[in-house]
């Protein structure tokens, strides 16, 4: 059987040393299967059908280069379980991931408008739509910084009641004009999202694209729960969809 193909895409890194860029389609398809969890080193052979002395080089090598460590596996002591060390900031393609008509969208939404904040709009949808027409993907670098908006707004929404803390988060996000929460599940935690200020206006790409909410919502019902929890868009206007709609999952 033929090794598994991966998409050609650069990953960027950041460690301890600094920013590292993965270059090699091996490490970066090593990597995408670390992403979801710790694997010892006869699991990434068989995941990637690559030979043992050839994933034994680029762990090597990347945990040289400061990506990846390992523990001793606790149910077999004579094995590594390999995990991903650093912090994932974005990666880059060759391949054009959009067309996009700038243009018209500045002529029609914001020229003929008086509202500063569609302005503001203008500027993250710009600067995003002309990475994403680089072929650079920012969304790691977008969810941390909504990571680090929803733990320094956490405070002004808390409280012990679940649906009170729910209206507040609604209001909060109604109030800087963000969209509009709608809940639709409290066990599984279901929150859709209309007129979504991420994504709204972002051409059609076929993926979900609010990685910023899904930060903000990350730590702000991490910061509920007291655990981590893990957040999933699985609808999105830049997908064709209707609204957006997340899943909040607890451990």
């Amino acid at each position: 059987m033929a090794p598994l193909k991966t998409k050609s895409r650069v990953k960027i890194f950041s460690t301890k040393s600094g920013i590292n860029i993965i270059q090699s389609p091996i490490k970066a398809q090593i990597l995408s299967l670390l992403k979801e969890g710790g694997m010892s080193g006869s699991q990434i052979v068989a995941s990637t059908i690559r030979s043992k002395s050839t994933i034994s080089a680029h762990l090597q090598d990347l945990e040289d280069a400061g990506i990846i460590d390992w523990v001793i596996d606790p149910e077999d002591r004579r094995r590594k379980i390999y995990y991903i060390n650093s912090k994932f900031l974005g990666d880059v393609s060759s391949e054009k991931e959009i067309k996009d008509d700038d243009d018209k969208y500045l002529q029609d939404f914001v020229v003929e408008s008086e509202d500063p904040l569609k302005f503001f709009r203008f500027m993250f949808r710009s600067i995003r739509v002309a990475l994403m027409d680089e072929g650079i993907n920012i969304d790691p670098i977008l969810r941390n910084a909504g990571i680090k908006v929803g733990n320094t707004f956490y405070k002004k929404l808390k409280n012990p009641d679940l649906n009170e803390f729910i209206d507040n988060l609604a209001r909060f996000w109604e109030t800087n004009q963000l969209g509009r929460i709608e809940i639709k599940s409290i066990d599984p935690l279901i929150i859709q999202l209309y007129d979504c200020f991420e994504c709204e206006d972002l051409p059609k790409i076929g993926r979900t694209a609010c990685s910023f909410d899904s930060g903000i919502l990350e730590a702000i019902f991490s910061r509920y729960f007291q655990e981590h929890v893990e957040v999933t868009e699985v609808k999105c206007y830049a997908k064709g969809d209707d609204y957006c709609q997340f899943m909040v999952k607890t451990s």
